[in-house]
């Protein structure tokens, strides 16, 4: 196995690190599933890290690169300026379902391996810095995406975060993402007295469900797209004027979701121009809406591979490498950091019920149990030594880099 040994100076003190702070961060972690907030209004957990981190000793900046609920904590070594390791905390939460997808065990989990990084900096003589970066509104996906704009990942040399799932590993594909709202515009009218003066944009939105439905026969197997109607019209004997739905599109890649997206537009205007709703009847033409791309995750071999090393050394079980690659789970903006930067997105086991992952009440519950702190506290630990590998092992850091395959042609793309 790779990296260093855990019995030696430098990963006694990482981890002695992050199991002093462990109890203090389940209760932070704890304050925020009881407190779930949307992306973008995560005030209560801005604020609670933020003074965490300085009462820790970081260099901290709330409400970074102008972003109101993003952070800054950093801390650089006496030992001169050395490499950059980054780490995310996210801490947003889901619509209804409060932190169904553990993010109170994210925020804590990049704090945790934060800590450890500075650990080995006061006691040991190493240069480098490290970075933990606040992201705020990832499950809208744009959050990285706006830091990223920002320039937050410019100075950073690799990107290491963690998720919770039902699965243990580094090797798992998470898709690339687009989400698009769409809007219809027709004419109202008496659905009984005079229906035939009336233009219907409901009949737009189902008629653009119903394609999007049949194209799914189509498409890749790797492919997704769904969606929801959002606005239905106002009453059933008003023919509805207005009506509009958001959609998700998603592809393996990014490149396969840019093939896919043409299609999907295609059947939103096909809908208005079969049922009326174009300029051409008095209407307006169907206003869709995209959001920034959330690329797949681009996962760099050596820090996936090491990630899992330092994890079987604390007794951590993984499906082989090609097994994982077959199972997509979901998408995150991590992924455009890792076209940008070196970085991973690994996924850790909190033990939820059978049958049970991301985005359920009942997962909602398994992340506030113990099982998951322990779990959280431990992939910490998997990303703190990674990171310090690529901090003191300068063959370590040339294999990491030289197999980065991103570069900036992506981040022209964003």
């Amino acid at each position: 196995m790779g990296g260093i040994s855990l019995s030696s100076e430098y990963a006694d003190t990482a981890i002695k690190a992050i199991d002093e702070k462990s109890e203090e961060l389940r209760t932070i972690s704890l304050q925020i599933h009881e407190k779930p907030e949307l992306g973008g209004e995560e005030e209560f957990a801005h604020n609670l890290l933020v003074t965490y981190l300085e009462d820790q000793g970081f260099d901290v900046t709330p409400s970074a690169y102008g972003i109101e609920t993003a952070f800054i904590a950093e801390f650089s070594s006496k030992g001169g300026k050395g490499r950059v390791v980054s780490f995310n905390s996210e801490y947003d939460a889901l619509p209804g379902i409060g932190h169904a997808c553990g993010h109170n065990l994210i925020a804590i989990s990049g704090v945790a391996a934060a800590i450890a990084l500075k650990a080995v900096f006061e006691k040991h003589e190493i240069p480098g810095k490290v970075k933990l970066l606040g992201t705020p509104a990832e499950e809208t996906t744009d959050g990285k995406i706006s830091l990223i704009k920002a320039g937050a990942y410019d100075d950073v040399d690799i990107s290491l975060m963690v998720h919770p799932s039902p699965y243990d590993g580094g090797f798992f594909r998470f898709l690339a993402i687009e989400f698009c709202d769409v809007e219809y515009f027709g004419r109202n009218a008496h659905a009984a007295g005079i229906p035939w003066e009336g233009i219907n944009a409901l009949d737009a939105i189902v008629l653009a469900y119903n394609n999007i439905g049949l194209l799914r026969q189509q498409i890749l197997p790797t492919d997704r797209i769904h969606g929801i109607i959002t606005n239905g019209g106002k009453a059933p004997n008003v023919i509805p004027d207005y009506t509009s739905g958001k959609f998700c599109i998603r592809g393996r890649t990014i490149e396969n979701l840019r093939d896919l997206k043409p299609r999907v537009y295609r059947c939103f205007e096909a809908a208005a121009e079969a049922t009326g709703c174009t300029k051409a009847n008095g209407a307006k033409d169907p206003k869709i809406t995209k959001r920034s791309e959330a690329f797949d995750v681009n996962i760099n071999i050596p820090l996936a591979e090491r990630y899992e090393e330092h994890l079987k050394k604390f007794g951590i079980k993984f499906l082989p490498k090609n097994e994982q690659d077959g199972i997509s789970r979901g998408s995150t903006d991590q992924g455009n950091v890792t076209y940008i930067v070196p970085g991973i997105h690994s996924l850790f086991d909190i033990k939820p019920p059978k049958g049970i992952s991301n985005h359920t009440p009942e997962f909602a519950e398994a992340s506030k149990t113990e099982v998951a702190h322990e779990a959280t506290m431990t992939a910490s630990k998997g990303i703190a030594l990674t990171g310090l590998d690529f901090l003191i092992d300068d063959e370590f850091a040339k294999r990491v880099r030289d197999s980065f395959n991103g570069g900036l042609y992506w981040k022209d793309k964003m």
